[in-house]
C-alpha cells in the first residue's frame, strides 16, 4: 500500500547533466524506453536533491521528515498502450541518506531507495557534494557555484531551452527489485525556476564506468540550480517491462 500524496519542500535540486551517446545510452534502457534526445545527444544524470517537510498531505510541516538524496535518471520517450508518445526520466538508482526513506521506499514511498553517505556544504553561492553509497555501488564529488549564463560546454543555447527540456520529465520510473516492474511516480511543483551552476570539479563513478561508457561517449554538460520550491510527490501506476 502506497501513500497516494506526499507533500513538502524543495529546499534545494542539483540537476547534473551529461550528453552521452545516443546509441550508448540506449544500451541503459529497458526496451520499453528511447533516449530524449537534445542536439543529437542523449541527456543523462544526477538529481542531487535536499527534501524537507517531507510528510503526507494535510499533515501539518511541523511532522515532515527531511533528507538528502540522489537519483541517477536518463531523460526517456515510450509510447504507451493507445500508442501516444509519453516522457519523463527513467531512474536505474536512488541513494539516500534516511534510513526511514530506505525502509519505506518502493513500500509507502515510490522507489526503493540505497543507504548512502551524503556530506554537503551549501553556502548562498558555493555548494559542495560528496556522496557514497554503503554498497560501494556508487560515488560523487562536486564542487560547483552559482553563475548567471550556462558553462561554454553545454549544448544548450540558452537557459531558457535548458530549463524547457528538463520541465516535462516530472514522470519517473525506478528500477525495483523485480526486474520486469518499475516504480512510477510524478513530481508536481508549484513553481519551476532554475538557475545555472558554474561546476569547478565532478566526478561521478557511475559516469565515470567505462564498461557502462566507453571512452568518449560521455561528456559533462551543465548544471542546474533549484531552490524552496513546494511540491507533491504523487504515485503514478506501476510499469511492466
Amino acid at each position: 500500500m502506497r501513500l497516494p500524496q506526499i507533500q513538502g519542500l524543495i529546499s534545494r535540486r542539483i540537476l547534473l547533466n551529461f550528453r552521452i551517446d545516443p546509441a550508448v545510452i540506449q544500451q541503459q534502457l529497458p526496451r520499453k524506453f528511447r533516449p530524449k534526445l537534445h542536439a543529437g545527444s542523449g541527456i543523462a544524470g544526477i538529481c542531487l536533491i535536499r527534501l524537507e517537510q517531507i510528510r503526507p498531505a494535510h499533515i501539518p510541516a511541523i511532522f515532515g521528515i527531511s533528507s538528502e538524496n540522489a537519483a541517477h535518471r536518463i531523460a526517456v520517450l515510450w509510447d504507451d498502450e493507445h500508442g501516444h508518445e509519453q516522457e519523463g526520466v527513467f531512474i536505474p538508482r536512488r541513494d539516500t541518506n534516511s534510513w526511514l526513506k530506505h525502509l519505506s521506499g518502493g513500500r509507502l514511498f515510490p522507489g526503493e531507495h540505497n543507504r548512502a553517505y551524503l556530506k554537503v556544504q551549501s553556502l548562498s553561492d558555493h555548494i559542495t557534494f560528496q556522496m557514497k553509497s554503503r554498497d560501494g555501488e556508487v560515488s560523487l564529488e562536486l564542487r560547483a557555484r552559482t553563475t548567471p549564463r550556462l558553462p561554454a560546454c553545454s549544448q544548450f543555447s540558452s537557459l531558457a531551452e535548458a530549463s524547457g527540456f528538463f520541465e516535462p520529465g516530472s514522470l519517473g520510473y525506478s528500477v525495483t527489485g523485480n526486474e520486469t516492474r518499475l516504480d512510477g511516480v510524478r513530481l508536481q511543483t508549484k513553481t519551476w525556476t532554475v538557475q545555472p551552476l558554474d561546476v569547478e570539479s565532478v566526478h561521478s563513478s557511475f559516469f565515470a564506468d567505462e564498461n557502462r561508457f566507453p571512452r568518449g561517449s560521455v561528456n559533462f554538460d551543465c548544471a542546474l540550480l533549484m531552490r524552496n520550491i513546494e511540491h507533491e510527490w504523487l504515485s503514478a501506476p506501476d510499469l511492466y517491462l
